[in-house]
């Protein structure tokens, strides 16, 4: 039986081996070649360390064919504030629907849910023909509106699992020291709930910032447009084809924001899962 269990022990650690080098392999690839120039890539070899860098030169051919820095600042702008908004207004409502005295909190919560029930897909032409109708296409506010609603569902799903976990005690203690339902809500749950906010922020970052179906649609503008859409523009314009490096610069810019609020948040993102799955 001992011996059993080490061989499967093994043949486990050898899976685990070949699938981490699958899901690192690509990764290896960026990090060899982004600093090549197109010349070099193209009559050299995948894996030749390069001798000499051209990253100023890469950097030049992306802002020759499409406004990354702008895209960059625009998608970043749409994380933050559509993420924020998002989980303040689910904050909100999943208070409402689980600690205050509403008539058919769950129907409401049903309402509020739904919104996930369909693929997104579905919304797209009645979306964009309101903002076209309302002047909110291609429009940081109307981006960040999307954005923001189309979060709203899961973070609600997620905090009002949370709030039913908590003790009502702490409630009906400060309403008998005077507190009002915002100042319980603010001073008490709010701060208790920080574990899954910052998971939410986390995911819903990740989802606004990688999203390209949506900026492709409701955006065209360059003052507008988040930077996954502009990504794809550039290998629509030859950038995958006449200057990969180029192309895997600019994906290896694009992933920074992500890794960085993934390594600031982490330590709570475990946390977040054990709390909203209780």
């Amino acid at each position: 039986m001992e011996g059993l269990r080490k061989s499967n022990s093994k043949l486990l650690s050898v899976v685990l081996s070949i699938l981490a080098f699958l899901w690192v392999f690509p990764f290896l690839f960026v990090l060899i070649n982004f600093a090549k120039s197109g010349t070099v890539y193209n009559l050299g070899d995948f894996w030749d360390i390069p001798k000499e860098f051209s990253i100023g030169e890469n950097i030049e051919y992306i802002n020759d064919r499409i406004s990354i820095y702008i895209s960059f600042f625009n998608s970043l702008f749409y994380g933050v504030a559509g993420s924020v908004l998002s989980i303040i207004i689910a904050a909100l409502a999943a208070y409402g629907v689980t600690k205050l005295n509403i008539k058919g909190k769950f129907y409401w919560f049903l309402l509020i849910y739904s919104g996930t029930v369909f693929p997104f897909q579905m919304y797209l032409v009645p979306i964009y023909r309101a903002y076209v109708k309302t002047g909110l296409y291609d429009t940081q506010f109307g981006m960040i509106l999307f954005y923001a609603a189309i979060s709203i569902p899961f973070c609600t799903f997620v905090l009002r699992n949370f709030f039913q976990a908590t003790s009502n005690s702490l409630s009906e203690a400060a309403k008998i020291d005077g507190a009002s339902d915002f100042q319980i809500f603010y001073k008490i749950y709010l701060p208790m709930s920080k574990a899954p906010i910052a998971a939410l922020f986390l995911f819903q970052f990740s989802f606004i910032w990688n999203d390209l179906l949506f900026g492709l649609t409701f955006s065209k503008s360059v003052g507008v447009r988040p930077i996954m859409p502009n990504l794809s523009a550039l290998a629509g314009t030859g950038g995958a084809i006449g200057n990969v490096p180029a192309m895997l610069l600019a994906c290896l810019v694009a992933s920074i924001p992500t890794v960085f609020i993934y390594s600031v948040l982490n330590k709570h993102l475990e946390k977040g899962f054990v709390m909203t799955s209780k």
